[in-house]
């Protein structure tokens, strides 16, 4: 008699396509471009799905039906169309312009606390810029340590129940309005006519400069890519998840933004918009409706159940991902070490200093509100980079047909045309991302400090890329300056992240105090702190040497 054999559980296109729309779209992401456009961001999100959302979504509907074996997303694909030097490249960027996301979303778990702990968004007064940068660096660092024993089933389940539950408190936020409106409910927007949607300057900088956000809001349709494998007929059901993301997402921007409009005045938005903007929605929604404060504690729950589950999924998967698929002699030998349980330990030691090292930057900024508002442009400006690795990977595939399998689901047949469309894409993808280092909320005291580190942090993401095949070449080629050389790197990194948060917490602590008694603190405690490792690494340096 033949043994029974275990039938493969497959995930039906549907379910993929709810799990990536819950990473590509949310209600934050509808705020954040209210804030920057009023009104005239329905007609933005008009202009991008005919003219960038769509084409996206079918340009990785196309890639992952030609690539269906590969679950690698766009490392895979770069790989497959370029070779393992820019696939490495391409891995690299993707990984660490997720970074400044990542502490964008401890962020906005502390401030959920806040919101459910005090019951309004005054983070300022409540915290601090010392204790709130303490707070989320405590948050990220704990939940990555923590990440084995949670498991990825856990996480799952997390992700899928916050997921599922944000997605539904955005589709009743805009069910709610329209009862509203129907119940004759007044609208917070004067005048609420056709000309309040068109904008007036279309072509000043700071309006085209927010268009970057927009990118990074719909962005992220393939990190489905993965799921391809776990599909009972990738090639064709996969574009079918990407077909239903688009339309979704169409649905949730226009009338989520027009509802904003109902209940906040366009013309006259508050400054904290994009940090606290979502719970003072729903905290506007439910006192329209005498739920009092019901609806934005529901919100805030949900809200930290959300971000919590992101924050360790993206954490986990990403340092896995990137170490995993990328080959083996770019990276330094301590990135690729793993422990007993599988775990790139070392890769969460990188992930931590430079998601700490991000923050401590934005601490330089004066208030909690602009080191929120920084680190979502900062997304606006390495999101569409990473983007263009996805455009230019489908750009050699039309170009080079005859080389890569013949898709079952073809994003327009006509080869030539497809390249063009691919080019027109990754065009408006790095000038929009060009546009976005203009800073779009600094004012006349933040602007050179927002602008400088708008142009300081991507070009370190970038030196850094290089960096890491370049000691990887001299480790494997016996170059005895090659053996300490992640030494070094790993001190650098250390001085530079104690330094920046110890003058954060001095100039916190004392505001009023001299520049030098500041400056002086925070070199004296990084003196301490390189001491310490240094005594402490002193025999793990020896037998790394050794080997």
């Amino acid at each position: 008699m033949q043994p029974e054999t275990k039938q493969k559980h497959y995930i039906p296109w549907v379910i993929v396509g709810l799990m990536d729309f819950v990473t590509v779209i949310g209600f934050d992401d509808i705020i954040y471009n209210f804030q920057n456009q009023g009104l005239v961001a329905v007609t933005s999100w008009v202009i991008m799905t005919i003219f960038y959302v769509i084409p996206y979504n079918l340009i990785v509907a196309h890639m992952g039906s030609t690539f269906a074996e590969h679950g690698g997303g766009i490392t895979s694909w770069m790989r497959q169309t370029n070779g393992d030097t820019v696939g490495y490249f391409a891995a690299w960027f993707y990984w660490i312009t997720g970074l400044p996301y990542v502490v964008d979303v401890a962020n906005s778990v502390v401030i959920s606390f806040g919101w459910i702990k005090n019951g309004n968004g005054n983070i300022q007064a409540n915290l601090g810029n010392a204790w709130f940068g303490i707070l989320t660096a405590v948050i990220f660092i704990v939940f990555i340590w923590l990440q084995h024993f949670f498991k990825n089933k856990s996480l799952e389940v997390m992700s899928t129940i916050g997921g599922g539950a944000m997605f539904v408190m955005t589709v009743l936020f805009v069910i709610m309005t329209f009862v509203g409106l129907a119940h004759g409910n007044p609208v917070a927007t004067h005048p609420f006519h056709f000309s309040s949607f068109m904008p007036k300057n279309f072509w000043s900088l700071s309006f085209l400069s927010t268009f970057g956000l927009f990118v990074f809001a719909m962005n992220g349709s393939e990190l489905a890519a993965p799921y391809t494998a776990d599909m009972k007929h990738p090639a064709k059901d996969f574009p079918k998840a990407l077909k239903m993301i688009a339309i979704m997402t169409m649905f949730l921007t226009l009338f989520g933004t027009f509802s904003l409009g109902v209940y906040f005045n366009a013309h006259h938005l508050p400054n904290d918009l994009k940090m606290n903007g979502s719970y003072y929605a729903f905290q506007a929604i439910g006192k329209q409706f005498g739920m009092g404060n019901g609806l934005m504690y529901l919100f805030a729950v949900v809200q930290g159940i959300y971000m919590l589950a992101q924050l360790a999924v993206i954490l986990d998967a990403s340092t896995r991902v990137f170490l995993s698929d990328v080959a083996k002699r770019f990276m330094p030998r301590q990135l690729t070490k793993k422990t007993a349980d599988g775990l790139p330990i070392n890769g969460y030691w990188l992930t931590t200093v430079l998601c700490a090292l991000i923050m401590a930057l934005g601490g330089m900024l004066p208030k909690i509100n602009d080191i929120f508002n920084w680190l979502l442009n900062l997304n606006g400006i390495v999101s569409p980079f990473s983007t263009c690795f996805l455009f230019w990977s489908y750009i050699m595939v039309r170009r080079h047909a005859d080389r890569f399998p013949k898709p079952d689901y073809t994003f327009i047949k006509s080869d030539k045309l497809g390249f063009i469309v691919g080019l027109w894409m990754l065009v408006v993808t790095f000038l929009l991302a060009v546009l976005g280092f203009f800073p779009t909320d600094a004012n006349e005291k933040t602007f050179a400090l927002m602008l400088t580190l708008n142009i300081v942090v991507p070009i370190g993401m970038v030196i850094l890329g290089f960096m890491m095949p370049w000691i990887a070449k001299r480790q494997q080629t016996g170059n005895a300056f090659g053996k300490g050389l992640w030494w070094l790197f790993t001190v650098i990194m250390i001085v530079a992240l104690v330094y920046l948060v110890t003058q954060g917490i001095t100039t916190s602590l004392l505001p009023h105090a001299a520049a030098g008694l500041r400056y002086g603190s925070a070199a004296v405690v990084d003196v301490i702190v390189v001491g310490l490792i240094l005594y402490m690494t002193h025999n793990g340096r020896k037998g790394l040497v050794a080997a």
